[in-house]
């Protein structure tokens, strides 16, 4: 079946008080709109096609993709209006489905269970019982149970307002109808709008079949015209993914208190503490441990590897059973090898620490390398900038680091050496070698302290 997909996302959403449009606006980290497109793209259709007005380029910008053809819609005149937009490339489509950019959590096996059972022929709804539907539309059905109409908020009767079943607006309209039905729309009603909801009625009266499918819940058709139900989105979506590690064998101190704000990939038997924040790509191997008030982002964790409170790593891969904090910070570029600790305050950006390597507390680490089993001591810092370029520093297996060592790269370090503490370090240290570059220590017999002046 040649299907398409049409996103209406030309809404300015005033109610957002935001110079930002509607659609950017994130929820786990990622605009609205891109979680509509993932789920468009998980139906595989021939082309999407996405409908911008206020905001556009800003739209167009941030979400570009070859498989996307934008589409512009100057005035906005309600969604029968903002779809016919797309009418000129909708030509050989056996199906469209209608989405809205501002509902990001709709499943794509919900909008596979609708284009299913509209197929190329039917037109296929998809609603949604409600405790409460106001501000939406209603459907209205005959004695029989058949849909003979949607009714607006605006436009419906008293009796039309007890109706508890709410049209979610995201529609499968068959190809074949879809130019004379949108030509055939009118905008005598409330708003002043052409509504793509009454191609229903349309549909009735040319006896073509109706089909419904029903979202499994309020939340997941939910959208956001405001602040207030942007947070209830957040909460939902972070509430699913809570769900998802734990079904998968997460232990969540609060799941109330995780943000996931991309792609987790879980062992078994891993245990996270509140506040703890995921982003981008994570890999989460077996029994880790995460403390809490951490966050993680591009990185792979290694089985049995504990990362300790107010952490945060970046672009890091770590093997099994390391140790990292609290406080510490891991940047791009960090691999650790087994059995390798970072300790508090210690900071690390393209750095290669080898097994059983130490760096425990308040160190820079950058553009080095550290052999299996060395102990880099407090105050380390590998100078490595020299203002236009990066340089590195090596330091061999088994070498002791003195506390308060500065390293100017390019600097070597060999396996076994010592510095000593307090040393600037601007020349090799052979294997076994102790590096020594300090000041002689003087001292002044006699030394007068200054004294403040009496009042």
């Amino acid at each position: 079946m040649n299907l398409h997909v049409v996103i209406l996302a030309a809404g300015q959403g005033t109610r957002m008080r935001s110079a930002l449009p509607k659609v950017l606006h994130p929820i786990a980290g990622k605009p609205m709109l891109a979680h509509v497109l993932d789920c468009a793209r998980a139906m595989q259709p021939a082309r999407i096609h996405v409908v911008i007005g206020h905001g556009a380029e800003r739209v167009r910008e941030q979400l570009a993709a070859a498989d996307i053809n934008w589409v512009v819609q100057a005035e906005q005149l309600g969604t029968g209006h903002a779809v016919a937009q797309a009418l000129p490339q909708l030509i050989g489509a056996d199906q469209v489905l209608v989405l809205y950019g501002d509902v990001p959590l709709l499943k794509p096996s919900t909008l596979q269970k609708l284009s299913e059972q509209a197929g190329s022929a039917a037109l296929g709804l998809l609603t949604v019982k409600m405790r409460d539907p106001t501000g939406y539309g209603r459907i209205v059905r005959d004695i029989a149970g058949r849909v003979q109409s949607i009714v607006e908020q605006k436009d419906a009767d008293a009796e039309q307002l007890q109706i508890r079943e709410g049209n979610t607006g995201i529609m499968a309209l068959p190809g074949s109808q879809v130019n004379n039905w949108l030509s055939s729309l009118s905008s005598d009603n409330a708003q002043g709008e052409y509504y793509l909801t009454d191609v229903v009625a349309l549909a009735v009266d040319q006896g073509i079949a109706v089909e419904v499918a029903h979202a499994a819940d309020e939340e997941e058709v939910l959208g956001a015209n405001n602040r207030q139900q942007l947070a209830t989105l957040e909460r939902i979506y972070q509430g699913r993914q809570a769900e998802r590690l734990m079904a998968a064998g997460v232990t969540l101190a609060d799941p109330a208190r995780l943000d996931v704000r991309g792609e987790v990939s879980v062992g078994q038997d891993i245990s996270i503490d509140v506040n703890v924040v995921l982003e981008g790509k994570i890999v989460l191997a077996n029994d880790v441990v995460i403390g809490p008030n951490c966050v993680l982002k591009d990185c792979v964790i290694g089985a049995g590897s504990v990362i300790r409170s107010f952490s945060h790593i970046e672009g890091a891969e770590l093997a099994e059973h390391c140790e990292v904090g609290p406080y510490a910070r891991l940047r791009p570029g960090t691999s650790l090898a087994s059995e390798a600790r970072i300790g508090n305050f210690v900071e690390t950006k393209k750095a290669v620490i080898g097994p059983g390597a130490k760096i425990n507390h308040l160190s820079y680490v950058g553009d080095a390398s550290v052999g299996a089993r060395a102990n880099v001591g407090a105050g380390t810092i590998t100078c490595n900038y020299d203002g236009v370029n990066k340089h590195h520093t090596h330091i061999g297996a088994n070498a002791f680091i003195g506390s308060n060592t500065a390293l100017v790269a390019p600097v070597n370090v060999g396996d076994g050496a010592t510095t000593a503490a307090g040393s600037v370090i601007n020349q090799d240290v052979p294997e076994t070698a102790l590096g020594v570059a300090r000041a002689r220590q003087r001292n002044i017999s006699g030394w007068k302290r200054p004294v403040k002046p009496a009042n």
